[in-house]
């Protein structure tokens, strides 16, 4: 079904007035997504037991069938939704996501490209409220879909796309897989950079070590090398990542890093693996040389930055390059390595 054919979201809502059923028909940009995910998007408000429990208990239909939270959905499939007083869970919700500026750098009918400050999660969960994709639903009410193409550490800023249709996301998700998108970083890191053929600038290293993931002790998650009885752990993976060395400065070198894949605090750990840390890292840094940065206000935050990502559009296949700027404090910090 083409885009101008396909029927308005008005019509794909049917709502009986004597029992409060709703009826859905499930359109191109909303297939393929799991059924759970579907509900907590269109049911705002409602705790995710309580969706499990209207699934599992048949209240939900798919095409008059019973479902399972997990299924995927297919364009035309018609959803039969109970009633819900959304009302009732409403004054128990977390607050909403504060009006937050994240600034666009590129935007189309099927895309949306972010520069993610600093201490923003891209998205809530595990003790935070919201994320910057709530606090861009919160901003764009009227958009139908909006969801993430890919991750970045909290205290990562940069370039982070979202998509606005189902298909610019399976796309995403493909170009990724594949290895075929360019995404690039900028880290300052601790030391002069000694990096084999990548000791001079432009030169390239290629860093192969593989990533086991794992909890503290306390539950927090902390990944590293793959060692000895890690690399038959299913929590290990393959990881690489291309360094080439922009400049040297007294006692610390910007390094560009290039993702061939996109694992869990990837760059961090290869830089801190070979006695380079990045500056300000609060999980595989130089924890001392962070307090001292931080307690005479040089730095407050981790030098990593998502600078650039090139690779075809999703849906057009055009070519697409898209640039986020270092941040003003992220710059400070340059100019002041460059007159030490």
């Amino acid at each position: 079904m083409s885009r101008s054919n396909q029927p308005s979201a008005s019509v794909l809502v049917k709502k009986t007035a004597s029992s409060g059923v709703e009826r859905r028909q499930i359109t191109e940009d909303e297939a393929g997504q799991r059924l759970d995910n579907y509900l907590l998007r269109h049911l705002k408000g409602v705790p995710k037991s309580r969706i499990y429990r209207i699934v599992r208990s048949g209240e939900v239909r798919v095409n008059g069938g019973r479902c399972q939270p997990d299924q995927r959905l297919n364009v035309g499939d018609e959803l039969r939704l109970p009633p819900v007083r959304v009302s009732a869970f409403v004054e128990s919700r977390p607050p909403v996501a504060p009006e937050v500026d994240l600034p666009v750098l590129y935007e189309d009918d099927s895309l949306l490209a972010l520069n993610k400050p600093c201490g923003i999660a891209v998205h809530g969960g595990s003790g935070l409220a919201w994320g910057a994709i709530e606090a861009l639903r919160a901003q764009r009410p009227e958009a139908r879909f909006l969801e993430l193409a890919h991750r970045l550490d909290r205290e990562t800023s940069g370039v982070l796309l979202v998509a606005k249709r189902r298909a610019a996301l399976v796309g995403m998700h493909e170009m990724f897989r594949s290895q075929k998108g360019d995404k690039r970083y900028l880290a300052l890191v601790v030391g002069t950079w000694e990096g084999g053929v990548g000791s001079k600038p432009g030169n390239l290293l290629k860093v192969t070590d593989p990533l086991y993931k794992y909890l503290t002790p306390e539950g927090e998650r902390r990944v590293r090398i793959a060692r000895g009885r890690d690399l038959t752990h299913p929590e290990t993976r393959p990881a690489e990542t291309h360094f080439r060395l922009k400049k040297q400065y007294p006692g610390f070198a910007l390094v560009e890093a290039q993702l061939k894949t996109g694992r869990t605090h990837q760059i961090r750990v290869h830089l801190a693996s070979l006695g380079h840390p990045i500056v300000g890292d609060d999980k595989y840094g130089d924890f001392a040389l962070n307090k001292r940065l931080d307690s005479v206000g040089l730095l407050a935050r981790m030098f990593l930055h998502a600078g650039s990502l090139r690779c075809k559009h999703p849906v057009t296949g055009e070519p697409l390059a898209i640039g986020a700027p270092l941040p003003d404090e992220l710059r400070s910090f340059l100019d002041y390595c460059a007159n030490l």
